[in-house]
């Protein structure tokens, strides 16, 4: 038998995956790692032990099915975008933990520099200065560690996401590579040209010296070491987790669009090979670059708040014991009763971005219950999600159509049932739940020729479960209604009170 190995670095967790020639993922393995706060609103992951993690979930999954390197035809990485890591060039040591995509140490740097430059990032990245893109992170390393700036400026020290780490380490130090996904999600990369700006490193201060040389989605970057397997294993695709979302599935066409509901909720339309500015606040990236060909572009939407939503009722809150209780608590009462729960923990993204925000919970009574609370709390997150797209739609000035959605917040039924309703339009639930790593599995398969083309690969896509609008239409309305004042209440108050 012949496989492709994909491996998912997430922000939890790392992952290992034996997909075959049919797209059917035949073995998985995962372990979680450590989550570091060091200070309010930081977060951090120790490098090494996400190597260490990958690799031990490597040697599980092997060791579990028996299967022998040589039968691996290429390996295909996706992962949590925009987290940063800078290490020796020499030793491959950190120089620093990463610094994680939700970290929120550098907004007063980046609000510093947003009246001056956001519209010149904007139109060359399609991006808008915030902590949560990665050159910040970067520059605030490059600050708080001695000596580190001019190490980075002699070539010394090497930058990456997690994608770039992981593939230095796969290679022993023989390949420093990134790909264009991952590439513009830092605010150093130009779209257009598809090249590190110099104008943009100048502004945040980052030497050219420290990045990663720019690859496409689906190549082969190098070989595994032999150290690691006896056969070397073509490394044939790298990919940002939304993109790897993507394209896994199978929206290769202009207007396709997909909704992973996971920790928080990202949303994905494909634009072919144009990009388009958004006028609403969306972001503009790259969807992949496949070999020679040309890059293709996607419009983009993001809330911060899905799944830890659910994790603040139990672990904070003690309103659930489980995850798996919320569904049917929300079903327990015929409707929220009035509540509205906007979940800001974090400050709003898409089409807001609006970094000050926090959550809120309006319209309670006597007679609130924990029904009404849980079912408020799943309608705040596609409240949130209908915003984006709505705006999406007028920014691609097309209507969508049927959104394809997955993660694990999108096995709630409830929640799907809701966002049909909310959008109008139908939700296919994706069969496969490892969606993101079996796209990274495709890009690595298509260079290698495991698989002959995209049209192929979009036979193999499956639908597990299709959620139909059934809401009354004047219901929706009255709903969205109330939703818009509870939101617009949220952020007066956040700037009233100037919370920070």
């Amino acid at each position: 038998m012949e496989y492709i190995l994909s491996l998912d670095a997430g922000t939890s967790n790392c992952r290992a995956l034996l997909i075959n020639k049919q797209g059917e993922i035949v073995a998985i393995e995962q372990q979680e790692f450590t989550q570091h706060y060091p200070d309010h609103g930081w977060v951090e992951h120790d490098p090494i032990e996400i190597w260490q993690t990958q690799l031990k979930v490597i040697e599980l999954l092997l060791k579990k099915t028996m299967v022998h390197p040589s039968e691996i035809k290429a390996i295909g990485i996706t992962n949590q975008r925009e987290t940063v890591v800078i290490w020796d060039k020499a030793t491959s040591e950190p120089i620093w933990n990463a610094i994680v995509w939700n970290d929120r140490r550098t907004k007063k740097n980046c609000d510093n520099l947003k009246s001056k430059y956001e519209k010149l990032i904007q139109e060359k990245t399609g991006l808008y200065i915030e902590p949560y893109f990665s050159a910040s992170k970067i520059n605030w390393i490059l600050d708080n560690v001695k000596g580190s700036r001019k190490r980075a400026e002699m070539g010394e020290l090497c930058f990456g996401t997690i994608n770039t780490w992981l593939l230095y380490k796969l290679t022993n130090g023989n390949t420093f590579k990134t790909d264009v996904s991952n590439a513009a999600r830092t605010l150093l990369f130009n779209i257009h040209t598809l090249s590190w700006d110099e104008e943009l490193l100048k502004i945040f201060n980052i030497p050219k010296e420290l990045l990663p040389e720019v690859k496409s989605n689906s190549e082969v970057y190098g070989q595994t070491h032999l150290e690691l397997f006896p056969t070397p294993i073509p490394i044939a695709a790298m990919i940002g987790d939304q993109q790897a979302s993507l394209f896994g599935n199978a929206c290769f066409n202009n207007g396709d669009t997909k909704c992973t509901f996971g920790t928080g909720c990202f949303m994905m339309m494909n634009t072919g090979t144009k990009p388009i500015d958004s006028k609403h606040q969306l972001l503009t990236t790259i969807a992949w670059q496949i070999g020679d060909e040309q890059a293709e572009y996607a419009l983009e939407g993001l809330v911060y708040a899905a799944g830890s939503v659910v994790q603040w009722l139990q672990d904070s809150m003690g309103i659930i014991k489980s995850p798996n209780e919320i569904e049917g608590l929300a079903f327990s009462v015929p409707d929220s009763g009035g509540v509205y729960f906007v979940p800001t923990f974090n400050g709003l993204a898409s089409p807001y971005w609006n970094a000050s925000a926090k959550g809120s919970i309006l319209g309670l009574t006597p007679s609130t219950n924990i029904g009404h609370l849980t079912r408020a709390a799943l309608e705040g997150i596609a409240y949130q999600v209908t915003d984006v797209l709505e705006v999406m739609e007028k920014d691609a000035n097309a209507k969508i159509k049927l959104i394809k959605c997955g993660g694990g917040m999108a096995e709630d039924v409830f929640l799907m049932q809701m966002q049909s309703d909310l959008l109008k339009i139908p939700i296919e639930r994706v069969a496969n739940k490892e969606i993101s790593a079996l796209g990274a599995g495709y890009l690595a398969g298509l260079a290698v020729k495991f698989w002959k083309n995209k049209g192929e690969i979009a036979s193999l896509w499956k639908c597990d479960r299709e959620f139909l609008p059934q809401m009354p239409k004047k219901d929706v309305a009255l709903m969205r209604k109330n939703w818009s004042f509870a939101i617009k209440s949220t952020q007066l108050w956040a700037e009233n009170t100037k919370i920070k």
